[in-house]
C-alpha cells in the first residue's frame, strides 16, 4: 500500500483499497473506456470525503494532483466512473434513506442508495420519483443526479434536475456547501465570505453577469440539453435569487462530490394500461407517433424491428414474433398512468382504434396483466448483452436528442452509416422527448472494428447536429463523447465552460478528463479490449 493510501486509512473512519482484484474492477465502468485508479476509498461518513478532498488539495498545491472521482455502481455509460487516482465508491456505506417529509414529499439520503430500491420504499407511501432511469435496478440515485439522468417516464415528469431540493456538496478543497435557492441579499451575504465557498459564488456571480448575453443566446433551451455546464443559464433569476442546485445536477462530479441530497417526490399511480403495436412498415409507424403523442401518454417509444430480430436470434419470442414469424419493422409501445382505471382503458381504447388504419398488430392490458406486455420496452437490452461472445453492442451514442419533424430522415441516414461500417445499429426513440438510442454491434477484439468505434461516433454526432439535434440529451458526456459534443459549440461557450470548471475546481482535482475535450489519442489509448459492460454480478439489463 503506498504512503497516501496508508495516510488516508489512518485518517477515515471507511476503508482504503489497494488490493489488485479491486482495483482491476474499479478499472471499469458502464463505457468502453479503461483506466485503472491508483486505489479505492469506501467513505462512511461526509468528514471522510472531506478529507480526502482536503489531501488532494494540500497534494496539488504543492504540485501533485491526485484525481477524485465519485463512483455509484459505476454504471455510467461515458467513461466519468473511472479514474487514474482515488475512486470514492458510495454504496458500500453511504447508502443510507434518512427521512421522508409526507407532507412536503420531501426525501433526505445519501448517494449511494440504489434508485429503484429509493422508489419502492416511496411507493409504500403512494409516491415516487419518476425520473430514475432506466437502469435504476443497477445504479445509484447520487449517480442519477449527478448525470442529470432522465427515464422512461421522463417525457411527462423532466429528468432528475426537476426532482432535486438541495445538495449537500463537498467542493474540491474538503470544504462543505449547501446549495438550493438564496435570496439576493443572503447571495451577498455568502460572496462577502473569506471561503472557498465566498469566492466561488464571487467569481461564479461576475461570470454570469459578464457573460448574461452569450448565456441567453447560446444555452437557454427549451429542450433537454446536458452538454457541458448549459444549465449554468439556471442558477441566476431575475430577481437577483441564486441556486447552485442546476449546476451541480449534471456535472458528473467536476465541479464538487454530492455527499448527501434533498429529492422531491410525487404521487404516481401504482397501476399502467399499456399498449403494444407491431408494424409491417417503419414508415407507418413513424406516422403514428405523430398522431398518439397528443392521447397524453406517460410514455411512448418506438423501436426498429432489427431490435426484435436481434432478440429472436436470442430465442426470445415475443406474441407478435412467435417462431417461424418474421420480425416486425418497427413496434411502437404506449402507456397510460391516470389514477382513474377507466380513463387508462378508454385511452387504450383510442389507441386501438387510431392504429386500424396504419394495419398495425396492436395488443393492450392494464395493471398486472400489462407487466406480460411491458417487456417488450427492454428489448435492447438483447443488443446490448448479445449471444456471442465476440459482439458487443456498446452505449456509444445513446441518448442524443433529434427533433420530432427530422426523425425520419434521421432515421434513413443512421442507416446508410449503419452500412457504411457494417454494423447493424437499429434505432430505439422516447418519442415524448425525441431521444434516441443506437448500438452499434462491434468486436472489439477485430483491430477494424476499434477503429469504427470513434469514427461511428464522430459521424454520428455530425449527423445529429446536421439534423437540428445535439449529442448530449440524456446523462452526460463524460468523457467518450465530450469531443464530440463540444466539436458543433461556439468557442465562447466552451470558454465559458472553462472557466465555471476553474472557479470550482482550480487544480484540476475533480474527475479530470470528463466534460473537458480530450484528445483521440488519449481515448484510443483507454479503448477496451472487449466491452462486457464491466458492471459485475450486481448489473441488470433487462429491467
Amino acid at each position: 500500500m503506498s504512503k497516501v493510501a496508508s495516510y488516508l486509512q489512518e485518517h477515515i473512519l471507511g476503508e482504503v483499497s489497494t488490493n489488485p482484484a479491486i482495483l482491476s474492477a474499479m478499472s471499469h465502468d458502464g463505457s468502453v473506456l479503461e483506466m485503472r485508479p491508483e486505489m479505492v476509498v469506501y467513505p462512511r461518513v461526509t468528514s471522510d470525503i472531506r478529507k480526502v478532498a482536503r489531501f488532494a488539495w494540500q497534494l496539488a498545491e504543492k504540485g501533485h494532483v491526485l484525481p477524485i472521482t465519485a463512483r455509484g455502481n459505476g454504471t455510467d455509460e461515458t467513461g466519468a466512473a473511472i479514474g487514474t487516482g482515488v475512486i470514492l465508491s458510495f454504496p458500500a456505506h453511504m447508502n443510507r434513506l434518512f427521512e421522508f417529509d409526507v407532507k412536503q414529499k420531501l426525501i433526505r439520503l445519501q448517494p449511494g442508495a440504489n434508485a429503484q430500491s429509493l422508489n419502492d420504499a416511496l411507493f409504500l407511501h403512494g409516491v415516487g420519483i419518476p425520473a430514475v432511469p432506466h437502469s435504476a435496478a443497477s445504479s445509484t440515485i447520487g449517480g442519477a443526479v449527478a448525470n442529470n439522468a432522465s427515464g422512461p417516464l421522463s417525457g411527462r415528469h423532466g429528468d432528475m434536475s426537476s426532482w432535486v431540493h438541495q445538495l449537500e456538496v463537498v467542493l474540491a478543497n474538503g470544504d462543505v456547501l449547501q446549495t438550493g435557492r438564496i435570496s439576493k441579499r443572503e447571495l451577498n451575504k455568502r460572496k462577502g465570505k473569506q471561503t472557498f465557498e465566498g469566492e466561488i459564488y464571487r467569481s461564479l456571480d461576475n461570470l454570469i453577469e459578464d457573460k448574461k448575453q452569450l448565456i441567453k443566446e447560446k444555452l437557454v433551451s427549451d429542450v433537454r440539453d446536458n452538454v457541458g455546464y448549459s444549465s449554468v443559464a439556471n442558477v441566476k433569476y431575475k430577481d437577483g435569487s441564486f441556486d447552485l442546485t442546476p449546476l451541480i445536477v449534471g456535472s458528473q462530479g467536476t465541479l464538487g462530490i454530492i455527499s448527501e441530497m434533498i429529492l422531491k417526490s410525487e404521487f404516481m399511480s401504482a397501476r399502467t394500461s399499456v399498449a403494444i403495436a407491431a408494424f409491417s412498415s417503419k414508415d407507418a409507424a413513424r406516422d403514428a407517433l405523430d398522431e398518439l403523442v397528443v392521447l397524453g401518454p406517460v410514455f411512448l417509444e418506438y423501436f426498429d424491428g432489427g431490435l426484435f430480430a436481434q432478440a429472436a436470434a436470442q430465442g426470445k419470442r415475443y406474441s407478435f414474433n412467435q417462431a417461424g414469424a418474421d420480425a416486425p419493422e418497427a413496434v411502437i409501445a404506449i402507456g397510460f398512468d391516470d389514477f382513474n382505471e377507466r380513463v387508462r382503458i378508454k385511452k387504450t381504447k383510442k389507441v386501438e382504434k387510431l392504429l386500424k388504419k396504419f394495419d398495425a398488430k396492436v395488443e393492450s392490458a392494464d395493471g398486472e396483466a400489462a407487466i406480460e406486455l411491458m417487456v417488450v420496452r427492454e428489448v435492447s437490452a438483447y443488443s446490448l448483452v448479445p449471444a456471442d461472445k465476440d459482439v458487443s453492442a456498446p452505449p456509444l451514442i445513446d441518448g442524443a436528442y433529434v427533433p420530432k419533424g427530422r426523425f425520419e430522415e434521421f432515421s434513413l441516414a443512421v442507416a446508410a452509416l449503419a452500412a457504411k461500417y457494417h454494423v447493424e445499429m437499429p434505432i430505439h426513440t422516447r418519442a415524448l422527448e425525441n431521444i434516441l438510442y443506437a448500438r452499434p454491434s462491434l468486436e472489439l477484439k477485430k483491430v477494424s472494428d476499434k477503429q469504427k468505434v470513434f469514427k461511428i461516433l464522430d459521424e454520428y454526432s455530425v449527423l445529429v447536429d446536421a439534423h437540428g439535434g445535439h449529442l448530449i440529451a440524456e446523462d452526460g458526456e463524460g468523457r467518450v463523447k465530450a469531443r464530440y459534443a463540444y466539436a458543433p459549440l461556439d468557442p465562447e461557450v466552451l470558454e465559458l465552460f472553462k472557466d465555471i470548471k476553474t472557479i470550482f475546481d482550480p487544480f484540476g482535482i475533480l474527475n479530470p478528463g470528463v466534460k473537458q475535450t480530450v484528445d483521440i489519442r488519449q481515448l484510443v489509448s483507454h479503448l477496451r479490449a472487449d466491452y462486457d459492460m464491466g458492471l459485475g454480478a450486481n448489473y441488470v439489463p433487462y429491467n
